[in-house]
C-alpha cells in the first residue's frame, strides 16, 4: 500500500509538470524547424526591405528571430486552447458524465457529510418544533441519513473511527438507534 501510494504520487507529478515541459518541447521543436526557412531575414543576406540587420539593443539578430518563433508558437498554442476552452469544450460534458456516474456526486453521502448534513437537519428540527413542512422536511432528511447510514462506506468508515478516536462511535441523535450497531455488524463481515 505504501509502495502504491508512493508511485502515485510520482506519477501525479509527472502529469503535473506535463504541461510545462511540453510547450518548452512545443516552443524548441517548432522554432528550430521553422528557423531555416526564416534564418536568412534575420542573417542581413537577404536582399529585400523586410530584413533585420546585425543586432538590437546588443542581441544578435538571430536571437531575436528565434525569441519572436518561439513567442509566436506559444501564442498560437494558447490561441488554440481558449478556442477549445470557449467553443468546443469537449471536457465540460465528460466531467457532467463523470458526476452523473458518482453516486457521491448525485445521491448517496460520504460518512462525512452525513455527519455535518445530520447535525444541521436536527438543529432545524429543534429550532422549528411547531412547523409540519420542516418537520416533513426532516423526516424525508432522516430517511436519506439512515439509507446512507446503512451503506458500506459508512460501516467502513466507522470501523476506523471506533478504533482510531477516544471511543466508539456514539449513538447519533439524528440516526435510527440500530443504525451505529448494524454498521459495527457489517463493518465486522468486510475484508480490508
Amino acid at each position: 500500500m505504501v509502495l502504491k501510494k508512493w508511485f502515485m504520487r510520482q506519477y501525479w507529478r509527472l502529469q503535473q509538470s506535463q504541461t510545462l515541459i511540453s510547450m518548452v518541447f512545443w516552443c524548441t521543436t517548432l522554432t528550430l524547424l521553422i528557423w531555416p526557412y526564416v534564418s536568412w531575414r534575420f542573417t542581413g543576406e537577404c536582399l529585400d526591405t523586410f530584413c533585420f540587420h546585425d543586432s538590437t539593443f546588443g542581441i544578435s539578430a538571430t536571437y531575436w528571430g528565434l525569441a519572436s518563433i518561439a513567442f509566436f508558437v506559444v501564442v498560437v498554442v494558447l490561441l488554440i486552447g481558449y478556442v477549445y476552452d470557449q467553443f468546443l469544450a469537449l471536457w465540460k460534458e465528460q466531467r457532467t458524465v463523470d458526476t452523473e456516474r458518482n453516486p457521491f456526486g448525485t445521491y448517496a453521502l460520504i460518512p462525512a457529510n452525513i455527519i455535518m448534513l445530520g447535525q444541521i437537519n436536527e438543529l432545524l428540527r429543534r429550532q422549528a418544533p411547531e412547523d409540519d413542512e420542516i418537520q416533513q422536511t426532516c423526516d424525508w432528511v432522516n430517511d436519506w441519513l439512515k439509507w446512507c447510514g446503512g451503506q458500506e462506506i459508512w460501516a467502513r468508515s466507522q470501523k476506523v473511527w471506533d478504533v482510531e478516536l477516544s471511543g466508539p462511535v456514539p449513538p447519533l441523535v439524528f440516526l435510527p438507534d440500530e443504525t451505529i450497531e448494524n454498521a459495527r455488524g457489517m463493518a465486522d463481515q468486510i475484508k480490508d
